[in-house]
C-alpha cells in the first residue's frame, strides 16, 4: 500500500524535472496550457495563491489528497486518489512574490501519467489569471492502453481545478 511516507525514496517518473517552470516540454510529451482571468485586485490575487499552495483547490475539485506540507513547498510529496487510483507526486517548484505565487510537482512511479504539473496565480497590469500548465505522457499499463482518453482525462481536471479555485475565490 503506498502511503506518504513510502513516496519519501521514490525517483521522479520523468527526466525534465522543472520543466513547467521555464515554459519547457520534453520530448515525445504531450502539453496542456489553460489560462484563466480570475479577477482584478491583491486581495483576490492573495486568496487564490493561498487556494492553490494550500491543496484547497485540488480538495475543491474532488480530489482526495494528503501532503507532507502545507503550503505547498519543494520536496514534499502529495498523495491523490481518484476512487481506487492512486497519484503520488512530489512538488518540484514554488513561486511565491508580488506577480507569481503557486507551484508545481512531478510523478513518482506508480501516477497512471508521467510528467509535471504546475498552478500558478499571477498578478499582471489586466487582472489576476490562473495557468495550469502541463506536460505529460502515459506512465502506467492502463492509460497506455486509454491512448487519447488519457489525455482527455487530464483536460477535465484541469477544468475542474479551473472552476474549483473560481468557486473558492468567489
Amino acid at each position: 500500500m503506498t502511503t506518504l511516507d513510502d513516496l519519501a525514496a521514490l525517483r521522479f517518473s520523468y527526466d525534465a524535472v522543472g520543466s513547467t517552470r521555464f515554459d519547457d516540454t520534453p520530448e515525445g510529451y504531450h502539453r496542456m496550457d489553460l489560462r484563466t482571468r480570475l479577477g482584478e485586485g491583491d486581495k483576490l490575487f492573495r486568496r487564490a495563491g493561498e487556494v492553490v499552495t494550500t491543496w484547497q483547490m485540488h480538495r475543491g475539485a474532488g480530489m482526495r489528497i494528503s501532503a507532507t506540507d502545507t503550503p505547498a513547498t519543494i520536496g514534499a510529496n502529495c498523495l491523490g486518489r481518484l476512487g481506487p487510483i492512486k497519484i503520488p507526486c512530489r512538488v518540484v517548484w514554488t513561486a511565491d512574490d508580488d506577480q507569481q505565487i503557486g507551484f508545481a510537482y512531478g510523478t513518482l512511479p506508480g501516477h497512471p501519467e508521467s510528467g509535471e504539473e504546475s498552478f500558478l496565480v499571477t498578478s499582471e497590469p489586466d487582472g489576476v489569471f490562473f495557468t495550469l500548465r502541463a506536460y505529460s505522457r502515459p506512465g502506467a499499463w492502463y492509460t497506455k492502453l486509454a491512448g487519447p482518453l488519457g489525455r482527455t482525462t487530464q483536460q477535465f481536471y484541469a477544468r475542474r481545478y479551473t472552476k474549483a479555485l473560481q468557486h473558492l475565490v468567489a
